[in-house]
């Protein structure tokens, strides 16, 4: 009952509440990052969603848009300012995902969304992570983040998709509080963000 109609219910009224409670802080935010980085305050990408279905996106633009000479994008490391680093340490940029949350696109816990170019690269086991909304946070996020390998978030994620609870999903969201005050798996091992996946 909780997977088929609580969580939407119960995602609604934390993504209003915290779009309402956090209204000065996403309006400060946005003024911060027009002056720091430019136009446009919120960066926006097409990841997939629940049985692989298609959405936007909605993130506090943490990069530059610095190209090489051949007019392409520099590499994140290149791109991150310190604010942008900043932002992610503390996962200011997520709090646009409250109005993915609000529409129905994501869930405030479930696996994170990925990449589309992703899809192709999955086996049957990891695709099992899309029978789910993607989440603000999931069940990787609080046991390792960006610091874990591919395979160990490919893991975890269908892990919660076969245990999936209310009470799960609070744990999740308490775990998730205390990581961001540790500010701990932000970055990989060998990376500002995270290593592409590109497959098995």
């Amino acid at each position: 009952m909780y997977r088929r109609l609580f969580k939407r219910i119960f995602d609604i009224i934390c993504s209003v509440c915290g779009l309402v409670i956090l209204s000065p802080v996403l309006l400060t935010i946005s003024i911060v990052v027009k002056i720091r980085l430019g136009s446009p305050v919120i960066f926006s990408q097409e990841r997939p969603g629940y049985k692989c279905k298609l959405f936007k996106l909605y993130k506090f633009r943490s990069m530059t848009d610095k190209r090489d000479k051949n007019g392409e994008l520099l590499p994140d490391g290149d791109r991150l300012t310190s604010f942008g680093k900043a932002l992610r340490s503390a996962s200011l940029d997520e709090l646009p995902e409250l109005w993915n949350i609000l529409k129905g696109d994501m869930s405030l816990i479930g696996p994170r969304p990925l990449l589309v170019q992703y899809l192709p690269l999955y086996n049957a086991e990891q695709l099992r992570r899309h029978d789910v909304r993607p989440g603000l946070t999931g069940y990787a996020q609080i046991n390792g983040r960006n610091a874990i390998s591919w395979q160990d978030k490919f893991t975890f994620d269908c892990w919660y998709v076969d245990n999936l609870t209310f009470l799960l999903d609070v744990k999740i969201l308490c775990s998730t509080l205390v990581k961001v005050v540790s500010r701990s798996g932000i970055s990989s091992a060998t990376s500002d963000t995270m290593e592409p996946f590109v497959g098995n």
